[in-house]
């Protein structure tokens, strides 16, 4: 039989209301008592129903992470710097991922709000921002991660993912490479939109021709799906750019395995920097961004709005990614 928090007081010789002020608010309850409370707990080894304390209360110290793929390394990195934060502060991290699927997305905005998650952070597609602004209407404060809120009222930590796009292709175009292919993500995702953004603005400021591919998904095998296309294109195409390391990692292996020779053939330029890019066969010229910094910073950001409430300021911190330049790019052989 599950020991109660009756059980608790009658071991303790206290009243049910001391034992359950013990629980939620400890600073009310004297020392003396508080200690009485500890022992009774230990000897009948009490473990408090944190889903009844949520239900008294209306919300609880766990705050959601929605975030657009797991199997993404950088989302990986984005979730253990939160959930490292989170442990610090005495929060509980629950992680859903909606794999770049806004239904799914949706779903899982509405079981957090169930949860009665005390704040979010969430990496949101377009058709995502309507659950978060239910959850603001419901006053659960809400941090964008990789993506910059719009509204002064809404804290985000973001990259400039314009700048990034930019970069890429005028340290292409510094190599001499005038026919680059670009492969991207879905529109759905903000990342996605601006990455192209930087883009085509540099290629138009470089005299650069684009070849666009677009894929549904930003995993590996669409990188390769994609890399056999651009070699049944016999296009002029002497360099790949792709919105990230994971699509990066496909169109390498399939150029490999088609005889092809990085950089030789094709320079190859990633997004991201994951941990698999600097071991790659070829090491994988990228793109990168602090995920784990993102993660921890957006964590303590929602906590201190979280324990703060109407005081709190909120920021929109943009950070610059970084071109980390490895062996699978090199000057374009004349």
């Amino acid at each position: 039989m599950a020991i109660s928090i009756r059980d608790v007081a009658s071991r303790a010789q206290v009243a049910v209301g001391t034992v359950s002020n013990f629980l939620n608010r400890p600073d009310r309850v004297a020392v003396a008592t508080r200690k009485k409370i500890e022992a009774a707990i230990a000897d009948l080894n009490f473990v408090p129903n944190a889903s009844a304390r949520h239900l008294r209360s209306g919300s609880s110290r766990t705050i959601g992470l929605l975030v657009p793929d797991i199997t993404n390394p950088f989302f990986t990195e984005v979730a253990r710097g939160a959930g490292d934060t989170a442990s610090e502060n005495d929060y509980t991290l629950l992680l859903c991922n909606s794999d770049e699927d806004p239904k799914k997305e949706e779903r899982h905005l509405k079981v957090l709000i169930e949860q009665r998650i005390c704040g979010l952070l969430i990496t949101p597609s377009f058709e995502g921002l309507a659950g978060v602004a239910e959850l603001n209407r419901r006053n659960i404060p809400t941090t964008f991660i990789d993506r910059k809120a719009e509204s002064l009222d809404q804290s985000s930590v973001s990259m400039d993912d314009f700048h990034g796009g930019k970069s890429a292709i005028e340290y292409l175009a510094s190599l001499g490479h005038t026919s680059i292919a670009w492969v991207n993500g879905p529109n759905s995702l903000a990342q996605c939109v601006n990455r192209e953004a930087g883009v085509m603005n540099s290629a138009k400021e470089k005299n650069i021709i684009i070849s666009k591919f677009q894929v549904s998904q930003m995993r590996s095998q669409n990188g390769y799906e994609v890399a056999q296309k651009i070699l049944e294109s016999n296009s002029q195409i002497t360099a790949i750019f792709c919105a990230n390391d994971l699509m990066a990692l496909g169109v390498l292996r399939a150029l490999l395995e088609n005889g092809k020779t990085i950089p030789e053939d094709y320079a190859l330029i990633g997004y991201d920097d994951i941990g698999f890019s600097a071991s790659a066969s070829i090491p994988l010229t990228s793109i990168a961004q602090p995920a784990y910094k993102l993660g921890a910073l957006a964590a303590q950001m929602i906590i201190n709005e979280v324990e703060h409430g109407k005081n709190f300021k909120h920021e929109q911190i943009v950070f610059k990614p970084e071109l980390v330049i490895r062996a699978s790019t090199q000057a374009l052989r004349k």
